[in-house]
C-alpha cells in the first residue's frame, strides 16, 4: 500500500466545514481483497488497538466495527478507521471520516478530518504502515511507533491557556487561524477587525510592558512609585550580597531569578547562609541577576486582569501529596501523576509533579525524603513555590476578593502597561484587605497562564478565556462583510464588479481574481489568485474593511475555503469545463464543488434563475439565508415565482436593470450605460452586472450606491484584461477573452455577431487538459458562431503537439460548416496575423483562450508596429 496524492484541505470542503486531511491510497495486492481474507488479521489489529472495538460502522452503531472486520472489511476503511483512532489516542478527538473509490482500479480517497496536519499525517502513513505489517504477518513495533506519534503531536499542541482564549473566540463565533504549527501566534478576526494573540498576550499588548514585567525588579520599582504595596528587597549578582541584603532585612527571605518566569528558580522561606547560597545558585541558573526581597508570609494568590477589570482570582497551592501511612512520597507522587487531568508541559489541566533536587529539598523541610511514609492525613509540600507549571494546583477565590484588592490588581496592571495581566499576592487571606494583614504583590506577569482559572481544582471554574476575548472584541465578532463569487464563466468581472462599487462607497476593498490580488486597487500579487492562500491573503490584511474573494472550482478542491463562513454567496452559472479533473466528471459533481461556497454564507445567496443546477441548490441550502436572484428574462417563471413570494431579484427589462422585492420594482439604470456591457451587446456582461447588483444589494449597499458603481466600472485591458477588451487595428474590432469552454465562446460569438454587419472571425484555443469530448464540443460551437474559424494551440498540458489542434478541428467539422471556413495554425502570433489576414475594416475578430495581452501585441508588431505600441499604451494607461 502506498499514498499516492496528499492534500490538505483547510477549510470547508466536498466533505465537510471541518479541515481535512485528502490522501489517495494504492492498496495494491489488497485492492480485492477484505479483512476476512487475511486469517487472525481482526484479532490481530484490536490486540494492538483494543479501542477500536467501540468504532461505529458506517451508519451508526457503536461497535460496528468490529463485526464489520470480522464480516470482511475493506482494507482502505480499515486505514481510515485506523487513521482516526491513532489521532483518538495522542488527544485529539475528531470525528468526521470518509472512503471513496476514484477512476484507478484499487485506488481510494481517504479522508480524515484533522487537528494537527503533520499528526494526520504521520498517522495515516503509521496506519498503511501497521495494517499492511498485519496483513502480510509481520510483527510491527506499534509501542514505539504509538509514543513518536504522541510527541509529534505533543510538538504542535496548542497550550491549554491559548486554547481556552481561541475556543472562547470560536464560540463568540469570531474566525480563528492559527498561522503555523510552530507557534501559539493566532490570528482571530479577519481584515481590520483582526487581533493577534500568542499565548494570553494580545496584539495590544506593549513590547515595554513585556520587559517591564519580565523585569522584576523594575516591576516593583513602578509598583512601589504608585504606592501599590510590594515587598522590600534588592537586586545582587554574587551569593555575599545576597547574604548582606538579607542580613539586613531581619527575617525569611525569598530569592528569585530577576527575569525568569513560570516560578522557575523561585526559592522561599530562606534564613540561613546556606539556605540562601543554594538558592541563589538555583536562581542563577535562569539570570544573571537576582532578588532577595522579604518573604511575605501567606499563601499565594493570582488575580487576572483582563481589559481594565478582573476577570478570575485562584489560590494557588504547591505540589504536595497527602500521606495515607502506607505509601511513600514517591508512590504517592506516582498515583498523583496518573491522575489524567496531568500531563508534560502546558497542554493538561494539570502538570506532572516531578521528585527532582528542589522537591526533596522542600520535603526534607518536613522531614520526610522520597522514601518516608507519611503519616495519615499529614500533607507534605514538594516545592518552594504553587506554580502550576511545578504540579500546583489552584482553587477558585473570585467571589470573595475585596474590591479595594481589585482595584490594586488593576492599577498594578495599567502601571506596567498590560492588558493582560497576572497579579501575584502573597497574603494569608485574600478575602481581607491587604493592608490588613501586610500582604503586598510579589509579581505582575505579562502573558499569564489561565489553566488554574478555567480548571480549578476546587471552585468555580472562570471563563478567562472568554474574558480576554471580550476584552479584545468587545460584542464584535472580529468580521468584515465577504462576498465570495463562483460560477464557470464570469467569476472575476462579476469581482470586479462587486468590488468597484464597494470602493466607491468608501469601504477599503481587498479583492482575489484569476489576475491577483487586490487592495484597494492595487495589485499586490500577480497570478492566478482564486484559491485558499490568495483569499487567507486578503483576510489577513490588516487595512481591508471588505473582501471580494473568486473562488474557483480548482481552490475548492484542492485547499478547501479560506473562510468559515461569508455575509453573501454568487453562483453565477455551472457548466462544462474542467471536467474529468480531480473526480469531478458531470455537471452534477460540478455543481456539488460550486455548492460548498454557497453553503457558506449566513446572509445571502444570489443564483442565476436561467440555470437549472444552480436553482437546483436553492433547495438544498440551509434555512435562514436569503435568496436572491437575477436573470436576463424578466419573465423567467423562477424568477416571477421568487417574486410572487415576497423574494428579492435583480433582472433585466427593456434594457433596464430592475432591483425587485416582490411588491416594488426599481430601475436601477439601463444596461448600455454600463461599460462593461459594451453598449448591450455583451449580455453575459449583463447577467454579471445583474448577479453584482443582487450581492451588493444583500450586503446592504443602496440603490444609487450600486448603480454608480455598475455605470463607472470599465472592462479594459487595465481594468479587467482578457475580459472581453476590444481594440481597433487598422478598422477591425480585436475581441480578446479568457474564453476557454463552450459556454463563454458561444456567449462571445453571439455579442461580437451584434457589433457589426461584417464578418466575424474566431481565432481559438482550449487549454489540453479538458477531456477529449469537451474539445470536440468547444470546436462545434465555435465553428457554428463563427464566420471563419482560426484554431491554435495554447497549454497542451500533458498533450503532444498538435493533439489538441486536431480534436477542436475535429469538433468543428461535426458542425456540418464549409471546411474551407476551418484553418489551423498551431502558432498562436502566426494564428492571429492569419485571422486578421481574412478581416476587413468593420469585421470583428473574437481571440479567445488569451492567456497574455502580450500575445496580440507581440502577434501585429512585425507588420503593424504603430498599431501594436498605440495597444500597448492603452493598456498601460487605460481606467
Amino acid at each position: 500500500m502506498k499514498i499516492t496524492k496528499q492534500r490538505y484541505l483547510r477549510g470547508a470542503n466536498l466533505y465537510t466545514t471541518e479541515p481535512c486531511l485528502l490522501a489517495t491510497i494504492d492498496l495494491e495486492q489488497l485492492g480485492q481483497a477484505s479483512s476476512a481474507d487475511v486469517p487472525g488479521f481482526g484479532d490481530a489489529l484490536l490486540a494492538l488497538m483494543p479501542t477500536l472495538r467501540k468504532q461505529e460502522r458506517a451508519g451508526g452503531r457503536p461497535g460496528g466495527f468490529v463485526e464489520r472486520l470480522a464480516q470482511g472489511a475493506h482494507f482502505a476503511d480499515i486505514v481510515k478507521h485506523v487513521t482516526m483512532e491513532l489521532q483518538h489516542l495522542v488527544g485529539h478527538q475528531v470525528g468526521f471520516s470518509h472512503v471513496g473509490e476514484v477512476r484507478e482500479q484499487g485506488n481510494y480517497n481517504v479522508v480524515c478530518a484533522y487537528i494537527s496536519e503533520r499528526t494526520v499525517s504521520a498517522a495515516l502513513e503509521m496506519a498503511l504502515e501497521l495494517v499492511l505489517a498485519l496483513a502480510e504477518g509481520q510483527a510491527y513495533d506499534y509501542d514505539d511507533k504509538l509514543a513518536q506519534l504522541r510527541r509529534l503531536a505533543q510538538r504542535s499542541a496548542v497550550g491549554t491557556s491559548t486554547g481556552a482564549v481561541v475556543g472562547a473566540a470560536r464560540r463568540r463565533g469570531i474566525p480563528a487561524h492559527r498561522i503555523t504549527e510552530d507557534a501559539n501566534l493566532f490570528q482571530l478576526g479577519w481584515g481590520s477587525k483582526q487581533k493577534r494573540l500568542q499565548a494570553t498576550m494580545t496584539g495590544d499588548t506593549g513590547h515595554i510592558a513585556v520587559g517591564l514585567a519580565s523585569n522584576k525588579q523594575l516591576t516593583k520599582a513602578l509598583l512601589e512609585e504608585a504606592g501599590l504595596p510590594v515587598p522590600q528587597g534588592e537586586t545582587v549578582t554574587n551569593i555575599e550580597e545576597a547574604q548582606r541584603v538579607a542580613r539586613r532585612l531581619r527575617g525569611a527571605v525569598t530569592i528569585k531569578p530577576l527575569d525568569a518566569n513560570q516560578g522557575k528558580g523561585v526559592t522561599t522561606v530562606c534564613t540561613s547562609d546556606e539556605e540562601i547560597a543554594a538558592a541563589f545558585e538555583h536562581a542563577r541558573q535562569y539570570s544573571r541577576h537576582v532578588i532577595v526581597e522579604r518573604f511575605l508570609k501567606g499563601r499565594d494568590y493570582r488575580v487576572l486582569v483582563t481589559g481594565g477589570v478582573v476577570a478570575a482570582a485562584s489560590c494557588r497551592r504547591p505540589p504536595m501529596v497527602t500521606g495515607d501511612g502506607v505509601g511513600t512520597i514517591r508512590e504517592l507522587v506516582e498515583v498523583e501523576n496518573r491522575n489524567p487531568a496531568r500531563g508534560d508541559g502546558h497542554t493538561n489541566i494539570l502538570t506532572k509533579i516531578a521528585l527532582d533536587d528542589h522537591a526533596l529539598a522542600a520535603a526534607r523541610k518536613h522531614g520526610f525524603d522520597f522514601d518516608s511514609v507519611p503519616p495519615a492525613g499529614v500533607e507534605v509540600e514538594l516545592r518552594g513555590n504553587a506554580n502550576l507549571s511545578t504540579g500546583g494546583t489552584a482553587e477558585d477565590v473570585t467571589d470573595v476578593l475585596p474590591p479595594a484588592t481589585a482595584r490594586i490588581c488593576v492599577r498594578a496592571a495599567k502601571t506596567i502597561g498590560l492588558d493582560v495581566a497576572g497579579i501575584d499576592i502573597v497574603c494569608d487571606d485574600i478575602a481581607l484587605p491587604l493592608a490588613e494583614q501586610g500582604g503586598g504583590i510579589i509579581e505582575v506577569n505579562a502573558a499569564p497562564g489561565i489553566r488554574m482559572h478555567q480548571y480549578p481544582s476546587r471552585g468555580t471554574p472562570r471563563d478567562a478565556g472568554d474574558a480576554i476575548v471580550e476584552a479584545m472584541f468587545g460584542d464584535g465578532d472580529g468580521r468584515i462583510p465577504l462576498i465570495a463569487v463562483t460560477g464557470t464563466n464570469g467569476k472575476t468581472t462579476t469581482t470586479r464588479l462587486i468590488a468597484h462599487a464597494a470602493g466607491l462607497a468608501g469601504r477599503h476593498t481587498g479583492m482575489t481574481t484569476t489576475e491577483g490580488v487586490y487592495i484597494d486597487g492595487e495589485l499586490v500579487e500577480h497570478g492566478d489568485c482564486t484559491g485558499y492562500h490568495s483569499a487567507r491573503m486578503v483576510l489577513s490584511a490588516q487595512e481591508v474593511d471588505f473582501a471580494v474573494l473568486e473562488t474557483a472550482r480548482g481552490g475548492i478542491l484542492k485547499r478547501g475555503l479560506a473562510f468559515d463562513r461569508c455575509d453573501v454567496s454568487v453562483v453565477l452559472n455551472v457548466t462544462e469545463d474542467h471536467l474529468g479533473m480531480d473526480g469531478v466528471d458531470t455537471l452534477r459533481d460540478l455543481a456539488r464543488v460550486k455548492r460548498v461556497v454557497a453553503d457558506a454564507a449566513s446572509r445571502a445567496v444570489v443564483l442565476n434563475a436561467e440555470d437549472a443546477l444552480c436553482m437546483a441548490m436553492a433547495g438544498q441550502l440551509r434555512g435562514g439565508v436569503e435568496l436572491l436572484f437575477f436573470s436576463l428574462d424578466a419573465e423567467n417563471p423562477e424568477l416571477l415565482r421568487h417574486l410572487e413570494h415576497g423574494g428579492r431579484a435583480v433582472y433585466l427589462q427593456d434594457h433596464m436593470a430592475i432591483l425587485a422585492d416582490g411588491a416594488r420594482h426599481q430601475a436601477l439604470l439601463d444596461a448600455r450605460r454600463m461599460p462593461v456591457t459594451l453598449n448591450g451587446h455583451a449580455r453575459y456582461n449583463i447577467a454579471n452586472a445583474l448577479a453584482a447588483a443582487a450581492a451588493l444589494t444583500a450586503a446592504g449597499f443602496t440603490p444609487e450606491q450600486i448603480a454608480q458603481g455598475l455605470a463607472s466600472f470599465v472592462s479594459d485591458g487595465r481594468s479587467n484584461p482578457l475580459r472581453s477588451n476590444i481594440f481597433d487595428v487598422n478598422g477591425v474590432k480585436v475581441i480578446v477573452d479568457f474564453a476557454h469552454n463552450g459556454a463563454a465562446y458561444a456567449a462571445l460569438a453571439d455579442m461580437a455577431r451584434g457589433m457589426t454587419t461584417g464578418k466575424v472571425i474566431g481565432v481559438v484555443s482550449v487549454p489540453g487538459d479538458r477531456r477529449d469530448e469537451d474539445l470536440r464540443q468547444v470546436g462545434k460551437v465555435c465553428a457554428s458562431g463563427f464566420d471563419d474559424l482560426v484554431i491554435y494551440e495554447s497549454e497542451n498540458r500533458g498533450r503532444t503537439q498538435g493533439e489538441t489542434a486536431r480534436l477542436l478541428t475535429s469538433g468543428a467539422r461535426d458542425a456540418d460548416v464549409d471546411t474551407g471556413r476551418l484553418h489551423c495554425k498551431l502558432d498562436v502570433h502566426r494564428a492571429i496575423r492569419f485571422g486578421l489576414g481574412m478581416c476587413k475594416p468593420g469585421d470583428v475578430l473574437v481571440f479567445g483562450c488569451g492567456s497574455s495581452m502580450s500575445e496580440l501585441i507581440e502577434a501585429i508588431r512585425p507588420e503593424m508596429p504603430a498599431v501594436a505600441e498605440r495597444i500597448a499604451s492603452e493598456i498601460t494607461t487605460a481606467g
